[in-house]
């Protein structure tokens, strides 16, 4: 299902942290290629194949988000998706922003964007999750942050040990990261 156009708020007034002329928009399939450099570039995210991104820009558009430049061009990414099981629970599974505006708050306000989107769907939304390799400061910096503003329960635990992957994979534990949202 894809998302009405007015289905986020475009203007940089309505995100207060997003820097310049960036505005907060659906991301389509034309995005794909842009997406998977933005993750390639991140050189923390476990990068997917360049065809996963433009499936997900096609068939998850209407739970992710995409900040865009005065050109139109991508320059962050949230893809995320309500889980079937909890469908209160949006599911964060990739938070990228270009190199050159990280740490300017388009992270977090495409978070902001995306969430306040989604509250406003029938049934709400009750709380988030994401997965965050042990070290990646920067990540849970951003969803910690996003539980302070939000006034929102922030906890966490393993969801899948290094033995969950693939032999000689070498990948470290995913530790999720629930946040539970205040009833409005």
């Amino acid at each position: 299902m894809t998302t009405a156009p007015a289905d986020l708020d475009r203007s940089r007034s309505g995100f207060p942290g997003l820097p310049g002329e960036l505005r907060l928009d659906s991301p389509d399939t034309g995005d794909g290629a842009s997406l998977w450099r933005i993750a390639r570039d991140s050189k923390v995210l476990d990068l997917n194949s360049p065809y996963s991104y433009l499936l997900w820009c096609r068939d998850f558009a209407g739970t992710s988000a995409v900040a865009r430049d005065m050109s139109g061009q991508p320059v962050g990414f949230v893809s995320a998706y309500r889980r079937p099981e909890a469908p209160g629970t949006l599911f964060v599974w990739q938070v990228a922003v270009d190199e050159a505006l990280r740490g300017q708050g388009v992270a977090g306000a495409l978070l902001d964007g995306l969430t306040a989107r989604e509250a406003r769907r029938p049934g709400g939304l009750r709380g988030l999750e994401t997965t965050i390799e042990p070290g990646n400061t920067a990540s849970e910096r951003l969803f910690a942050a996003y539980a302070d503003r939000h006034g929102a329960t922030l906890t966490r635990e393993v969801l899948f040990a290094p033995g969950h992957f693939p032999e000689g994979d070498g990948h470290a534990a995913e530790v999720l990261h629930r946040i539970a949202l205040p009833a409005r």
